[in-house]
């Protein structure tokens, strides 16, 4: 109950002068509310990165070319033209924690139907494509084993190909021309979006890889083979299995450099999600300086409170109080000032979060308010009023009960 009592006069005293009181918790709130507001933008970029890998394919993998060296110049990734359908076969055949594979080469081409025509990226996939990747057909079917064996004329549009060449025409069983070559349009692949903000995924259109070796590119090699690992835990184990089969089928000496390179996407995202989680601490911590600026105002205005109750302080010294129940008290106060203001700023810094989506500079940005967030920036604000009301408390419990009467 002496806690309680010590409570309810130290809002009474908080409470003589509520402007100043007010004044004081205002940087505890924006302290508060800027901690959880930029947490949360922190947090939203790393569920968006997230959300963004995930929705590229199932435990994904690509084997690439490798760089190739050539008097004494480097191409880069890409620099070798080894690479075959035969490879992917190989691939999925030989790797027990390898699921499916999916061999791919792409061109940009004019498209043309009717009187309107479309630049788009020409990629080219296996029977598979829609599996590895998770990118289900919305409409009509994918082109499969036997159509891939044959070189087809088939193809499969992607959303945003559909809307500019058909608009709201049905294009099941149209026939298009890709580089003046007809193609069946059979189905339409799912909105996926835009990748990362670079490009629009659903800028393109499929057709078996063989038809875009053979009809469009007229070359024998493949650029690139989509993986699906087993399962999450198992791509780690697929990568070093792709690894020495590649070796073996490309007759790579030990000692050798690789003339291919195997990506594992989930290496990709794990280090993308680092440096979003660094960025999120890095804007909490910027943050957090307006929460110390908060503080040292309560240590200052608690300073003038506690010179200004000197005789206060006095009789209740005088009449049997002891030290520490004149430290709790000001500490007491300078915790009210704190929690309060990191109450209020939980609201505010939520509703900003929230907000945000609605103002046309944040616009694409994605915000997420963690329990955690919510947690830390609280318990941060009530260790700044205990921080820095510690010392105001602590000198008025000092304080000598008679000089303190004599205080005019």
């Amino acid at each position: 109950m002496k806690i309680f009592r010590i409570l309810q006069v130290s809002i009474r005293a908080l409470t003589r002068n509520k402007m100043r009181s007010f004044l004081t918790i205002l940087g505890i709130i924006i302290g508060v509310a800027a901690v959880i507001a930029m947490v949360s933008v922190g947090e939203g970029a790393k569920q968006g990165i997230q959300q963004r890998f995930a929705s590229m394919g199932t435990n994904l993998l690509f084997v690439y070319p490798g760089s190739r060296n050539f008097r004494g110049v480097a191409t880069g990734a890409g620099g070798y033209t080894n690479l075959k359908p035969e490879d992917a076969k190989a691939i999925e055949e030989n790797c027990d924690a390898v699921q499916a594979t999916s061999p791919s080469i792409s061109t940009r081409a004019q498209v043309v139907y009717a009187n309107k025509n479309w630049n788009t990226q020409i990629q080219g996939t296996g029977e598979k494509f829609p599996f590895i990747r998770d990118w289900p057909v919305s409409e009509g079917t994918y082109f499969d084993e036997a159509q891939v064996a044959a070189a087809a004329k088939v193809c499969v549009l992607g959303s945003e190909v559909k809307q500019n060449l058909f608009e709201d025409e049905d294009p099941i069983g149209k026939t298009i021309r890709i580089s003046k070559i007809p193609f069946k349009v059979i189905g339409v692949l799912e909105s996926k979006g835009e990748q990362g903000g670079f490009f629009n995924r659903d800028d393109m259109i499929a057709v078996p890889y063989t038809t875009v070796m053979k009809r469009l590119r007229n070359v024998d090699y493949i650029t690139s083979i989509d993986v699906s690992a087993v399962s999450a835990d198992k791509t780690e184990e697929a990568q070093r299995q792709i690894e020495e089969l590649m070796r073996d089928r490309h007759h790579i000496m030990p000692g050798s450099d690789d003339d291919f390179q195997v990506r594992n996407i989930a290496d990709v995202a794990q280090s993308a999600a680092e440096s979003t989680q660094i960025m999120t601490i890095l804007l909490g911590s910027i943050a957090s300086i307006s929460l110390i600026v908060g503080g040292i105002g309560i240590m200052n205005i608690m300073l003038v409170s506690v010179t200004e109750r000197i005789r206060e302080i006095g009789v209740r010294l005088a009449v049997g109080a002891r030290e520490r129940d004149i430290l709790l008290q000001f500490l007491i106060e300078a915790v009210v000032l704190s929690v309060g203001g990191g109450l209020i700023g939980i609201i505010v810094g939520i509703g900003t979060s929230r907000l945000m989506k609605y103002v046309s500079v944040f616009q694409g940005i994605t915000t997420v308010v963690t329990p955690g967030s919510i947690l830390l920036a609280f318990i941060f604000s009530a260790s700044v009023g205990i921080f820095f009301g510690y010392y105001p408390a602590r000198k008025a419990s000092r304080l000598d009960p008679i000089e303190a009467l004599r205080y005019e």
